[in-house]
């Protein structure tokens, strides 16, 4: 069903980086997750096969490839180890995009550049201790001061916080005491009044570099914003949206490496005097899984087709994730239930996919936040 929305390209990037995947990335996997260190490796090696900005202008060191290709990508590695490239979609979808869809030709040229290529790693900061699915709250300020903002504030849970060479975030933009709206900004890394907060200890996605982010007077250039100040809740809107779908290959990956080691699994477990994928209490198991896998993939295909057509995707893009994402989680739940006691020991990995899956219901906006977007979307696009 994928030749629906594959061309000859899709064919043979999906067949690298299987490859690629398969033998580069996946032997550091266990490691990166039982050390819960950053995915430093795999992300140079992601960097010199130049996959760090697979959507991007090729005029600013990007791949020039479609959304479908970035999908791909994000869907193989996750396959073998989510860390990777969970870290992978924070960086082109969240922490490089927004360069690309708002950064004036300056701003592409320094950083959109930089991010493209992987000479250095991007990261997102929109979440706050108030702020998190009610993202309009966003508490952080920053008040015009002459040809400088000074901000105060902070964000959680920033993935690639650590490593990462700028940091787009949310603000509010106060001008002579007035509130000018939400607007996106941006900030290099060492700059004073920055400060990162200490890594934090995940049950899932423990490669995954996930860190507070603290501005304290913290004074920035005011050319570090992308767009303009009121329209920066629009802006990352447009950013969540394109991240709902890089997410929702994330939890495609994360499914079918669980459900490919439940299937291994079943083919060699012997039980009863026979192989246990014989009995249909797994079968069926076996079967709504491969099932939900090829759902999920026509639901993030199309919203991927979608935005690569300049269509609008906000529903097709939160069904996707949703679907998807709730999807993962079963799967994993189901793929421990095959391997039975096994499933609970770390050697088999398939608990490490069962971990690395909850946070997909939840990032990005949660399960509940997209089905108020796909009802918001139904309503206001039906015909009575």
């Amino acid at each position: 069903m994928s030749s629906i929305y594959f061309k000859e390209e899709h064919i043979l990037l999906q067949t690298m980086i299987r490859d690629f995947a398969k033998n580069e990335i996946a032997p550091l996997a266990k490691e990166i997750d039982d050390k819960e260190c950053f995915p430093a490796e795999s992300m140079q090696k992601i960097k010199d096969l130049g996959l760090m900005g697979i959507p991007w202008e090729t005029e600013y060191g990007g791949g020039g490839m479609d959304t479908l290709s970035l999908v791909i990508v994000i869907n193989e590695i996750a396959k073998v180890c989510v860390s990777t490239a969970a870290t992978l979609m924070a960086h082109t979808s969240l922490g490089t995009g927004p360069f690309q869809y708002f950064g004036t030709d300056f701003q592409k040229e320094k950083y959109l550049s930089k991010l493209a290529s992987g000479e250095m790693i991007g990261a997102f900061g929109l979440t706050e201790p108030g702020a998190g699915s009610d993202a309009g709250s966003t508490k952080t300020s920053a008040e015009i001061d002459g040809d400088c903002f000074i901000v105060n504030g902070q964000k959680m849970f920033c993935t690639n916080a650590g490593y990462a060479g700028t940091i787009i975030f949310t603000s509010n933009v106060i001008e002579n005491g007035e509130n000018k709206g939400i607007a996106a900004l941006f900030v290099e890394k060492d700059t004073d009044g920055l400060r990162i907060g200490p890594k934090e200890h995940k049950m899932g996605w423990r490669g995954s570099d996930t860190r507070a982010v603290y501005f304290d007077n913290m004074k920035i250039p005011k050319k570090n914003i992308l767009g303009s100040p009121g329209k920066g809740f629009k802006q990352f809107l447009k950013t969540l949206t394109g991240g709902r779908i890089s997410i929702s290959a994330l939890a495609i990956g994360t499914a079918e490496g669980a459900y490919e080691l439940a299937l291994k699994y079943s083919n060699e477990r012997d039980a009863f005097g026979k192989k246990i994928n014989n009995f249909q209490a797994v079968g069926f198991k076996l079967a709504d899984m491969a099932t939900q896998i090829e759902a999920s993939k026509q639901l993030t295909y199309h919203a991927a087709w979608l935005k690569d057509n300049k269509k609008d995707v906000i529903k097709e893009a939160a069904m996707a994730k949703l679907f998807s994402s709730e999807a993962a989680m079963k799967i994993t739940t189901e793929a421990i239930q095959i391997h039975g006691g096994y499933g609970y020991i770390k050697e088999y990995n398939v608990e490490r996919f069962f971990r690395d899956a909850k946070i997909l219901e939840i990032g990005e906006g949660t399960s509940e936040i997209q089905r108020i977007v796909i009802l918001r979307e139904i309503l206001n696009n039906s015909i009575l």
